[in-house]
């Protein structure tokens, strides 16, 4: 079997996050294109040395958006066909148009399949250049610095799966060079030429327009910012969970405000969004954020109350609490 440098750096990727003394179920989301081909090359070549995987699964989200997406599975059914690997199509039975809906019920549906089946791990095949659009996705509708770095190598969903992107340090040019090697059957999706798509527009317009007017090495000085952005943000997040975990009240829904308000604004932000991610799945408006903060250092504070979707949030008494 030929190997490549791809195949030795997804190797010292296992190696690194995984231990190897036992053996994992995986689940693979796939579309068809050249980074889901170099990931099941890269998998089903590693297994075949090592064995490591025990159960192999594939997962296709059909999103009804393309004419010749039936020829699409067909094809994925008979290359998959060649792994004697199981492959799971699912179909959104509503058309949405929306990219970040489409997103959503994705990730709803592989969880869930993943969860059914009992998958530790489930691999993704975004690359590096997917890491720079979602950064400038993301910067563009004036996210935090928590959603700059949202697609992390690793993320933990519960104590059972977790998701791992081994190709997210690796760049397109390197894919695509390593599908031409191989002669991967890449399936072109026209959607990816539609310029009514934010992420295209970025890729096919903006992106090369930085790199020629402003800096060749946009791509390289954009990734090096995200490295030093995740381990700040992952520092900050560690101190926000030991914070979050020292002012919650301990049999009700509530946490205790003098606890935070002493802290740095970076800190409160973080556990207040921690609160209601956790209780209630919900991501607090900024606003809303702004409006508790400021209500903490109200002086001889009555009970204060905002009304947020379907929450009531009240704030009395040194607590802040749900109805």
């Amino acid at each position: 079997m030929t190997t490549t440098y791809l195949h030795d750096k997804f190797l010292s990727i296992i190696l690194k996050y995984q231990n190897l003394s036992k053996p994992v179920s995986i689940l693979i989301a796939i579309s068809g294109g050249k980074d889901s081909l170099c990931l099941i090359k890269l998998i089903e070549d590693f297994n075949y040395i090592n064995n490591y995987f025990y159960n192999i699964q594939y997962i296709y989200i059909d999103h009804q958006w393309r004419t010749d997406s039936k020829q699409n599975i067909q094809h994925l059914l008979n290359y998959i066909g060649m792994t004697n690997n199981d492959i799971y199509v699912y179909q959104i039975l509503k058309i949405h148009m929306s990219e970040s809906t489409i997103r959503k019920i994705r990730y709803q549906i592989i969880l869930k399949h993943a969860a059914k089946y009992k998958t530790q791990i489930i691999f993704t095949g975004h690359n590096q250049t997917d890491q720079l659009e979602t950064f400038l996705l993301n910067l563009i509708r004036g996210t935090g610095s928590e959603g700059l770095s949202s697609l992390p190598f690793i993320r933990q969903i519960n104590n059972n799966i977790q998701i791992i992107r081994p190709l997210i340090h690796i760049s397109a040019g390197d894919i695509l060079w390593f599908c031409h090697k191989f002669n991967l059957p890449i399936w072109s999706d026209k959607t990816n030429y539609y310029y009514s798509n934010s992420r295209n527009r970025i890729r096919y317009e903006l992106l090369p327009y930085l790199k020629v007017y402003f800096n060749p090495k946009i791509e390289c000085n954009i990734i090096n910012f995200l490295k030093l952005l995740s381990i700040e943000n992952e520092y900050i997040k560690q101190n926000a969970i030991k914070l979050y975990i020292a002012s919650r009240h301990s049999y009700y829904t509530a946490i205790h405000y003098q606890t935070i308000k002493d802290q740095h604004l970076a800190l409160q932000r973080r556990v207040l969004n921690i609160f209601f991610y956790y209780n209630f799945n919900k991501c607090l408006d900024s606003n809303i954020i702004n409006q508790l903060i400021q209500y903490l250092y109200v002086q001889n504070q009555e009970k204060t109350s905002i009304i947020w979707e379907d929450l009531t949030i009240n704030i009395y008494r040194n607590w802040i609490y749900v109805q």
